[in-house]
């Protein structure tokens, strides 16, 4: 059976003295709320009438079924044990298992050294966890790598694996139930390996077009005197076959062949 606390303790006592029940039928109650994962409770006590049941929300029974503030009792004690176990950490984390096939305690520190001392901590083959209950954090190595979770309002008691599972099979109990660590916000996941660096972006190289100061070598050809008229229909055919083939621009076409026929 799990130790509690010494607030755990004070807070017992309180209940019972306000509730005029003995503090050993409150702590029967308080388990058996946390068996039920805060939210039911199946429980047996001479003080609460013999046998009894609690829903939150539901049904309360007791085994005098008539006794309406007996019944009273029972769903107002359960409904404060149930906040709170939401509320504050209850129990004592339970120590690491040393039986063979059971979690051993964890050797040197391998968590985040800013998450301070854990309350627990323990391993099997390749996964290992250490608790963090006064900042709310789990951390987890799996293989080597290091991931660390919130653990929200979870109080955490326990922490299984099944045989042979995968090194991330660790489930957790709380006041909620059972849980995986999946279902918990991850705060710092193991880093991925890096990346190269992508190739630095190049510009296609353009070829620089060709500048002539004075007219280009195949408009030399087409300067000088004046022509006569079929070398001047022959020389506006050269221009054309030169056009064609992009060696002369639009402009340079269209100048040197207003030229040629101004000659005619």
């Amino acid at each position: 059976m799990q130790q509690l606390t010494s607030s755990g303790n004070q807070t017992i006592q309180e209940l019972a003295q306000r509730y005029g029940v003995s503090a050993d039928a409150v702590r029967t109650l308080l388990y058996s709320v946390s068996a039920g994962g805060g939210t039911m409770a199946q429980f047996y006590h001479p003080d609460l009438g013999g046998g009894g049941q609690w829903m939150r929300g539901g049904m309360t029974m007791v085994g005098d079924m008539f006794n309406h503030g007996l019944q009273a009792t029972v769903n107002g004690l359960c409904s404060e044990l149930s906040s709170l176990l939401g509320s504050q950490q209850v129990f004592l984390p339970p120590p690491p298992q040393n039986t063979d096939g059971g979690f051993i305690a964890a050797g040197n520190s391998w968590w985040p050294g800013d998450l301070g001392i854990p309350s627990s901590s323990g391993g099997q083959n390749d996964a290992r966890y250490a608790y963090f209950p006064q900042t709310r954090r789990l951390a987890i190595s799996r293989n080597g790598q290091i991931s660390v979770y919130d653990t929200l309002d979870h109080q955490i008691g326990g922490v299984q694996q099944q045989q042979g599972g995968y090194a991330g099979s660790l489930s957790f109990s709380s006041q909620y139930g059972t849980f995986t660590v999946d279902s918990l916000p991850l705060l710092s996941p193991a880093q991925p390996p890096p990346q190269q660096p992508p190739a630095p972006y190049q510009s296609p190289i353009q070829e620089p077009q060709p500048h002539y100061a004075s007219p280009p070598p195949s408009l030399q050809n087409f300067s000088g005197a004046p022509q006569s008229h079929d070398e001047i229909l022959n020389s506006v055919e050269r221009l054309a076959n030169l056009h064609e083939k992009g060696i002369l621009s639009d402009d340079e076409f269209r100048s040197k062949k207003a030229e040629l026929l101004a000659r005619l």
